[in-house]
């Protein structure tokens, strides 16, 4: 049974008008092609859906149960187009947001509070995983938008810097040590909770290292550090930097943390242990799809992502 659309509008335009000439004047078609359009809709019902009369035509009982399913059709498909034309045009959309828990934890707050404000039907999602699988879930079209720690390139995503940070090694700061303004300052020699690198090392082989061990900069860290000749003696392995901060800061042992997880919510109370020491540099990406569709929200959403990162305090990278 073949039921196109077009039969479906002369349709109703006829019930409504109650003529084919009618009908064929509003549509602004000729008459014996609204009657065909008629027959052959009939013919694929097998019904009558109208009687003809000298006055026009009125509806058969088949014709009146059609009519109500038709109103039905036609107004399912108006929301659609609405819908879909908003999409494209207006702030409105559904969207899933990709980066791993501890780096949202700074990020996002000023990126969704903006959102919330500026585009409230735009509906955001979040999803918090590893870097590399936020990434794959961008390539998998389950995360419209990454936020990711050094990703690998793909030829199917755009990556865009948005910041850089950096892997460091941090230990509690001393009760009331203020810390210096400048963040030149403070991730130097002057921020620096030992100023002897000597007693620097004697404090890190005299705690555990805290540290998560599934996190690639951190290994690489350790070894540039192995290298200069600070090799802790017991490792205290966490799974997630929120636990490592919190151990840090209970005084438990010096961290591997990146700068800006250290410094959240907590400015000061986390020093470095020693201005000589190696770091490991990060940069975080924007990572999305080439192909995305760029709706008027999505095209927002990208904007206001690196607006946020372009407005992040400075950590001396």
């Amino acid at each position: 049974m073949a039921v196109d659309l077009t039969q479906l509008r002369y349709f109703r335009e006829i019930a409504r008008a109650g003529s084919m000439t009618g009908a064929a004047r509003s549509l602004r078609v000729s008459q014996p092609t609204v009657s065909v359009a008629v027959k052959q809709l009939e013919a694929s019902l097998d019904t009558t859906l109208f009687l003809r009369h000298r006055a026009g035509v009125s509806l058969t009982a088949s014709g009146e149960e059609l009519l109500r399913h038709v109103d039905e059709v036609m107004a399912v498909l108006d929301r659609a187009v609405e819908r879909i034309s908003g999409l494209d045009h207006q702030l409105t959309g559904s969207f899933v947001i990709g980066c791993h828990e501890s780096l949202g934890a700074y990020f996002l707050p000023g990126f969704l509070e903006r959102v919330l404000t500026d585009a409230p039907d735009v509906t955001v999602t979040l999803h918090n995983t590893s870097s590399s699988s936020v990434l794959d879930a961008v390539v998998s079209r389950d995360v419209h938008f990454g936020i990711v720690v050094n990703p690998r390139p793909h030829p199917d995503v755009v990556l865009t810097e948005l910041f850089r940070d950096a892997m460091d090694v941090f230990v509690a700061a001393e009760d009331g040590e203020p810390g210096p303004a400048d963040p030149a300052e403070y991730y130097g020699a002057q921020g620096s909770r030992f100023a002897d690198v000597d007693e620097a090392r004697a404090y890190f082989e005299s705690h555990p290292l805290v540290y998560p061990s599934r996190v690639g900069e951190c290994v690489a860290l350790l070894e540039q550090l192995d290298a200069r000749g600070f090799a802790p003696p017991r490792r205290l392995d966490c799974g997630d930097f929120g636990l490592v901060k919190s151990l840090a800061l209970g005084g438990i042992g010096p961290a591997l943390l990146p700068r800006r997880i250290a410094a959240h919510r907590t400015p000061h109370q986390l020093r470095r242990l020693h201005h000589t020491l190696p770091v490991f540099e990060d940069t975080i990406h924007l990572v999305f799809r080439a192909d995305l569709h760029r709706t008027r929200a999505a095209t927002y959403l990208k904007d206001e992502l690196v607006r946020c990162a372009k407005a992040m305090e400075s950590v001396a990278i």
